[in-house]
């Protein structure tokens, strides 16, 4: 059965010939897609044999709240949600003097196996539609009743790995008709893989791309994530040079501080070195524990001394602030604690 919220207006259409009903019922039902409603009966503006046939032909995706933590420091959400498999996927909602920011995930599970990553320590399940990205958004401004205005592709999965059903989730919640969160307002989170971040870079969308990079040497990043081993830094910069030469948009590079093994000062010279002369921006992250992993937090002051030598060597970099802080911060981690209790998913 078809999924309907994956469908855009102009398939809709090619499905409501087929019923004999009129193109302009498509915008209509797609408006309806997009409040979210649960059920076909709630689409009152149509016919009730219509509904019924919508019924009978389209599947509506409406996830369920498994799990929800609020911080009662901050207000961030985070959300554990069941699909219609049974299987379970997480986002977070955060709150911005500028607006709220849907961190949404791409996958059930990820096969990248980055060392410092929950969200792959039980492998990749399956990839998520299109609809079922966008329900992740839609059913947060529900719950929470405010309005999405921010979209970081950075929760669980790696997004160019879904790379087609990715791609129609941006066009989705980029319409119009829908909720329309300008693609300015959207970044794309990779661990790097090259080939696909220039087939991205040909569809000339305007998100935010943001390169999870996280050491500057092919040595200590191949540890890390083992994508390095396919896409060497030297092939993933000649990527992102090429984003920016068919976009015009500037990269962002995630850089998580670990203790000892990707904040050592000779390895901040060499990011300034790497990334001088390139329009971007570098976000220093404060490593989330990860108890399958060996790697530990860098300190404050690692942190800091980090950040100066790359402002000293013209590089502009912020360090990202934790949100959140008292419920389970880290992609995966609340998934991984629903299966490590045993409970069918």
């Amino acid at each position: 059965m078809t999924e309907i919220k994956s469908l855009t207006i102009e398939e809709l259409r090619g499905g409501l010939a087929a019923l004999n009903e009129k193109p302009f019922r498509a915008k209509q039902i797609f408006r309806w897609l997009h409040q979210p409603v649960t059920s076909f009966t709630e689409m009152t503006d149509l016919s009730k044999p219509l509904r019924a046939a919508l019924d009978r032909q389209y599947l509506l995706t409406v996830p369920q709240i498994e799990r929800k933590q609020v911080s009662a420091v901050d207000g961030t959400i985070k959300y554990l949600w069941r699909l219609h498999d049974n299987e379970c996927v997480e986002s977070v909602l955060m709150h911005y003097r500028h607006g709220n920011t849907a961190c949404v995930s791409t996958q059930v599970g990820c096969r990248m196996g980055c060392a410092f990553c929950a969200s792959g320590v039980f492998g990749l399940k399956r990839s998520l539609s299109a609809g079922e990205i966008l329900d992740q958004v839609l059913f947060m401004q529900k719950d929470a009743g405010v309005p999405v205005s921010n979209i970081v592709l950075m929760g669980t999965g790696e997004p160019l790995d879904n790379y087609e059903n990715v791609l129609k989730f941006i066009r989705l919640v980029s319409c119009p008709e829908g909720i329309c969160i300008g693609q300015r307002h959207i970044s794309l989170s990779t661990s790097g893989l090259a080939d696909k971040i220039e087939e991205l870079a040909r569809e000339h969308l305007q998100l935010t791309l943001s390169i999870s990079l996280h050491a500057p040497d092919d040595g200590s990043r191949s540890k890390m994530m083992p994508v390095n081993r396919r896409f060497p830094i030297a092939q993933l910069m000649r990527a992102c040079e090429y984003y920016f030469d068919m976009t015009g948009r500037r990269v962002s590079y995630e850089y998580a501080m670990a203790r000892g093994v990707s904040d050592r000062p000779w390895q901040a010279e060499r990011l300034v070195q790497l990334l001088r002369g390139r329009p971007g921006h570098v976000n220093l992250i404060p490593l989330n524990p990860v108890k399958e992993s060996p790697l530990q937090p860098s300190t404050v002051e690692s942190v800091r001394r980090f950040q100066q030598i790359l402002e000293r060597g013209g590089i502009t970099a912020t360090v990202r602030r934790r949100l959140g802080p008292d419920i389970d911060a880290a992609c995966g981690q609340l998934r991984r604690r629903r299966l490590e209790e045993g409970e069918s998913l």
